[in-house]
């Protein structure tokens, strides 16, 4: 329960100086009721991950959207949400199906539930290949080419035209970013090109990706959401964010 509230104290930390470009400690302390020294240590963290600037009296935000935060804080980032929408997806994934599923902490909780299950999933992630090998029943695909450090994640030339060999029945896409005037984007041009490659070589695209991926855009762009057949998200999108998935035309399926 701890660990929870540290993740959504620093979220929300997060999420605020992003909005006001910069916050003090007191302001931060009155906001979110607790101590100077907890908002210090939150403050201290968060720029070490290169989530903010640290300034003196407070933080400010970090303005370039090419500025990806490591895998590592994105794991404790909405992990809850994270949880609900991978068992959404293992319940909506048949047996005997062919699955492509990328990279990404959110396709790590889509592994941790498929594994064990009749189905072949070619995943992008290393990280999620050694999670789904634990089942005896699922055939596991890794494409070759250059892995990301600290991603774990294949990219390049070669894992694309690996891709290109396969026609999958659903492709389990990851995102970082979804916004009315940027669409679908990616803070890494290599994996927003895997992405591109992805998207044509399976007949269903589910997006999967929590709230808080809406309302942000990131470096690199991938596609326009009306691309993908459907989204599976959390309960905490908004009506705004749910109005958006409605006018690009696909199914919204909310992990409650």
């Amino acid at each position: 329960m701890a660990v929870h509230k540290t993740n959504s104290r620093q979220k929300s930390i997060c999420d605020y100086v992003a909005r006001k470009g910069e916050a003090s400690i007191a302001d931060l302390s009155t906001r979110l009721e607790v101590s100077a020294m907890t908002i210090r240590r939150d403050l201290d963290q968060l720029a070490e991950f290169g989530l903010l600037v640290r300034t003196h009296g407070g933080a400010a935000a970090i303005s370039s959207v090419a500025v990806e935060p490591p895998f590592a804080m994105r794991m404790r980032t909405n992990d809850e949400a994270k949880k609900k929408i991978a068992l959404l997806i293992s319940k909506q994934v048949v047996d005997g199906q062919t699955i492509l599923l990328d990279g990404g902490s959110t396709a790590l909780a889509i592994a941790e539930e498929l594994a064990g299950r009749e189905v072949t999933v070619c995943t992008l992630s290393i990280k999620a290949a050694e999670v789904l090998a634990r089942g005896d029943k699922t055939k596991v695909i890794v494409p070759g080419g250059m892995v990301r450090n600290g991603e774990m994640s294949l990219v390049g030339s070669e894992a694309e035209a690996f891709l290109g060999n396969y026609h999958f029945d659903t492709y389990l896409m990851t995102i970082s970013a979804i916004s009315h005037t940027g669409g679908l984007t990616e803070w890494n041009p290599e994996d927003a090109a895997m992405k591109r490659r992805a998207l044509k070589s399976a007949k269903r695209v589910v997006l999967v990706c929590d709230a808080s991926k809406f309302g942000s855009e990131a470096f690199s762009r991938v596609a326009n959401l009306s691309e993908a057949d459907a989204l599976v998200t959390d309960g905490d999108l908004s009506d705004e964010s749910r109005k958006l998935a409605q006018d690009a035309g696909i199914e919204l399926h909310i992990a409650e």
